[in-house]
């Protein structure tokens, strides 16, 4: 007689939320993504994949390791995947909204605040420790994502070399993607234990469709401020100048803050090197992307050169760097 074996297979994964457990868990996220993106990262990693089980760990790292070739806030971007995955176009929509919604708030409360009554001591000695305790929480999320994304001896090299080039030599970030990029598909990463899913074809016509909505959602409300205010007005130039960040933006906030900050600086004249570091030291110490400090650049620069009331233009100003 036959014997069947008894099945080994893991357990079946839980079933796919429904959306009011999706929405509170991305606004739990977002509500405690704090310590740039590696923190960011680690956190919906835990959540995502540790705890709810909805992503597995293969379909995790592939989207965060996609995410990185985009221009824009990496962590976002993955939020907004993990949202699309559970729930289609509605759920990447609130996924991405809920990661930049609380930290935004935050960020603009206090960019207000700082314009009104400059640094104060208090905040100053407050921000010391708040720092401190970040920068425990990034490496710690460094090494906890290291350990899970680099399996192989050859994975170490290339996170050395790496390292090496954009620390060491200056090598710029695109160019080291790109050839960290070739290196993988020179030596064939897919396995046969992870193969890729299957893609079903979208047609042409949608992808434009949906590439012609997008461009709208953004360049239209900005055509509105340059048509309002004038080409020359503050808020134009901040239309303009965030808008070509949001297109180099290769690599995240990290890969280019020292292009902003040098043109906020010395270019535009917007903010002072001081106050540059305070806008840092602010979105590194709030929930959401690390780049919400255009939102403080574009809050002080519109308070300060917009020529109208100084809150309604710093909130106008904010509102053109999201």
């Amino acid at each position: 007689m036959k014997v069947t074996p008894a099945a080994t297979s893991s357990p079946a994964p839980p079933p796919r939320p429904d959306f009011a457990q999706a929405v509170r868990a991305f606004a739990r996220i977002g509500l405690l993504s704090f310590g740039g993106p590696a923190g960011q990262i680690a956190m919906m990693h835990k959540v995502l994949v540790d705890e709810k089980r909805w992503l597995s760990e293969h379909s995790y790292l592939t989207a965060l390791n996609f995410c990185m070739l985009l221009p824009g806030p990496e962590a976002m971007q993955l939020a907004t995947y993990a949202g699309w995955r559970l729930h289609g176009v509605k759920g990447g929509l609130a996924a991405g909204f809920l990661f930049v919604f609380p930290g935004a708030v935050l960020m603009l409360a206090l960019a207000l605040a700082y314009a009104a009554f400059g640094r104060h001591p208090v905040a100053e000695v407050l921000f010391v420790g708040i720092k401190a305790a970040v920068l425990a929480i990034v490496v710690e999320a460094l090494v906890r994502i290291s350990r899970r994304a680099l399996k192989r001896r050859d994975d170490w090299l290339i996170a050395a070399a790496a390292f090496a080039a954009i620390f060491l030599l200056g090598v710029p970030f695109p160019a080291i993607v790109l050839a960290a990029g070739l290196v993988g598909f020179a030596r064939g990463t897919a396995s046969a234990e992870q193969p890729a899913a299957a893609a079903t074809p979208v047609p042409l016509s949608r992808t434009l469709a949906t590439i012609l909505v997008w461009l709208a959602v953004w360049i239209v409300p900005l055509a509105v401020v340059a048509l309002l205010f004038g080409p020359d007005h503050v808020l134009s130039e901040l239309a303009w100048f965030f808008s070509k960040l949001a297109v180099v933006t290769f690599g995240g906030a990290y890969a280019v803050l020292a292009y902003m900050a040098q043109a906020v600086v010395q270019g535009y004249g917007w903010l002072s090197p001081g106050e540059m570091l305070d806008a840092l030291g602010l979105a590194e110490t709030t929930p959401g992307p690390l780049i919400l400090v255009n939102e403080f650049v574009a809050t002080l620069a519109a308070w300060r050169h917009g020529g109208g009331p100084p809150v309604l233009m710093g909130v106008l100003g904010a509102a053109v760097a999201l």
